[in-house]
């Protein structure tokens, strides 16, 4: 059976957006993205937040449904363009008001690092990192193209490339936490368990429940694999604190804050497969994902 496509960093499993993070409940806090934002105000990555302007705002919404599916899929994305690049956050379709856009334009970096929307402040931080540390080999990144062809077929691709980055030789049991169906498809493929999470539940392809408790499952899984989403809705924190402290291995899939989470290699991260806007389900072209350490480099951003 094939895999439905993967959508931003979600899937939905039960007619609607599923959040990618989903199944971690949200952190007061957001520890990791505190982190890296007080970085880069003390000059760490480049030039100071105060100084860049945000010149361009806008919203991508997606709604996809494959033939011979019974379920649609629906995304939306703020992004944010700083010089060449671009930051993205994805959020649940009809979350942002309708003055967002107009808050963020002519802004600096520095005072949407501030904003008290999450998202805008993933948005602006990523935009900051791409424009001031592009994804390169100079950032231990490694291009790895995706074919031209359908959502699907590059979706399909896409997912190989991220497992690929998983231990795979350790690794019996997968906590999968934002579920895509074609990663899940990769993992079966290779003879390896997972327990999906979503904190909206529902049921895999599959007709695997979906769970909605990931923190219980974290003893039961050797890895991780979580979106970058998860950035956006607080709960990366506790994923981050059972992999420090248990060195099970922690790879993201981004296409939210794919230039901030490289920045987390080696502080409870493994690796991050690092897809910046445009996202590969808007270009049946070539597009590239930038993979951050696992099995083939252990290097990474420097933090």
């Amino acid at each position: 059976m094939s895999a439905p496509v993967a959508t931003t960093d979600t899937l939905a499993t039960t007619g609607t957006l599923a959040t990618a993070g989903a199944g971690v409940p949200p952190s007061a806090g957001t520890f990791a993205l505190d982190l890296i934002t007080g970085r880069a105000r003390t000059g760490a990555y480049g030039p100071d937040p105060a100084s860049l302007r945000i010149a361009l705002a806008f919203t991508t919404a997606q709604a996809v449904r494959h033939d011979g599916r019974a379920r649609g899929y629906r995304n939306e994305v703020l992004s944010l363009r700083l010089g060449a690049a671009v930051g993205s956050c994805a959020v649940e379709p009809g979350e942002l008001p309708a003055d967002t856009l107009t808050d963020c334009v002519g802004a600096t970096v520095d005072e949407l690092l501030d904003h008290p929307r999450a998202a805008v402040r993933v948005a602006a931080l990523d935009a900051y990192l791409g424009h001031c540390r592009p994804h390169g080999p100079a950032e231990g990144a490694r291009p790895v193209p995706l074919p031209a062809g359908s959502s699907l077929a590059k979706s399909r691709a896409r997912a190989a490339a991220v497992v690929g980055l998983l231990p795979l030789a350790d690794v019996r049991r997968v906590l999968v936490v934002g579920v895509v169906n074609s990663l899940l498809e990769q993992l079966r493929s290779r003879g390896i368990g997972y327990v999906p999470c979503d904190l909206k539940g529902g049921a895999t392809e599959w007709d695997e429940p979906v769970r909605t408790d990931a923190l219980a499952h974290l003893d039961a899984c050797d890895a991780v694999l979580a979106s970058g989403m998860t950035l956006g809705n607080g709960s990366l924190d506790p994923l981050l604190a059972h992999a420090r402290s248990t060195g099970k291995p922690l790879v993201l899939f981004a296409q939210t804050g794919s230039a901030v989470l490289p920045r987390l290699l080696g502080d409870g991260v493994t690796a991050v497969s690092a897809e910046p806007y445009p996202f590969f389900w808007l270009d049946g072209g070539p597009t590239v994902l930038h993979l951050y350490g696992g099995r083939a480099g252990r290097g990474g951003a420097a933090r």
